[in-house]
């Protein structure tokens, strides 16, 4: 699945440069200036997300779609017409987003393209995983010289059971992806109120033990403010650390691909910093 620079693109990016220039004028070295960058950077990857999220959509459909092409053309099959011809009647009919590349393929044929490198193309063409290994193992059982009948009806139950399995462990790993999600808004809270309310409060009761007993220097040099603003930035690190990998985890579980896990760390990253920000008014 590929995504193509889009000139729609230059919009978001304008739109986010924009907005980190008003943040350096007008909001340097206040408590809005880092969540002022980041719903800059948000606005800039806005649009690519959306176009990675129609694309995923517009795949489905493709699959969908495709299950229904072969069980229309193994219908024509049986009825005795050959694979060329099959193709290019069933290419008539409307597959939704699979519709413009069956009509490409029949179109192909008519042109005395042949079966298989014309399927290929078609294959390629839809960058879909599903289709492209069905249509090599329709070519590969075409070669061998295997019925080209039930080579397509096991491809079409091949790929009905794959999408049944994917939605069954999408359904199950639901609650796991909520619980992730939860458990990750829980160690934010933690970590803000370590930051904010634990810490600070040692800081004081480590300085006034230590104006009266010189042996306690060395607990006042931990939660001294030198260190705080270290202590600060290894919190920072630890959350966006974090949500990388939980979300690649919660991707994993519930899509089956990184490229999914890589979209919930983007949410979880993206979220995490925006609340670490505004609630501490910075980094």
């Amino acid at each position: 699945m590929k995504i193509k620079f889009k000139k729609e693109y230059l919009i978001g990016i304008f739109v986010c440069s924009f907005v980190v220039l008003l943040d350096i004028l007008y909001f340097w070295k206040t408590r809005w200036f880092f969540a002022m960058i980041i719903l800059a950077l948000s606005i800039g990857w806005s649009q690519f997300w959306m176009d990675f999220f129609k694309e995923q959509k517009r795949q489905k459909e493709i699959e969908e779609k495709f299950v229904e092409l072969v069980r229309t053309l193994v219908g024509t099959v049986k009825s005795g017409i050959s694979i060329p011809q099959a193709l290019r009647q069933t290419a008539d009919k409307d597959y939704g987003a699979l519709t413009k590349y069956t009509r490409k393929l029949a179109n192909q044929l008519e042109w005395g393209i042949p079966v298989d490198e014309a399927l290929l193309i078609f294959s390629k063409d839809t960058g879909n995983t599903t289709i492209k290994r069905a249509v090599s193992i329709v070519l590969e059982a075409e070669k061998s010289g295997g019925d080209i009948e039930n080579v397509l009806e096991s491809v079409t139950d091949s790929v009905v059971h794959v999408k049944k399995m994917k939605a069954e462990r999408r359904a199950e790993t639901y609650s796991q992806m909520v619980q992730g999600y939860i458990v990750f808004f829980v160690f934010i809270g933690i970590m803000l109120l370590l930051q904010i309310k634990l810490f600070p409060m040692l800081a004081g009761m480590s300085g006034a033990m230590s104006s009266g007993l010189g042996s306690m220097d060395m607990l006042g040099s931990v939660f001294g403010e030198g260190e705080q603003a270290n202590l600060d930035k290894i919190f920072f690190s630890m959350l966006m650390i974090q949500g990388l990998f939980a979300g690649i985890m919660i991707g994993k579980f519930s899509e089956g691909t990184i490229k999914q896990g890589l979209a919930h760390s983007l949410a979880l990253m993206t979220i995490s910093a925006l609340i670490v920000t505004l609630v501490k008014g910075g980094i």
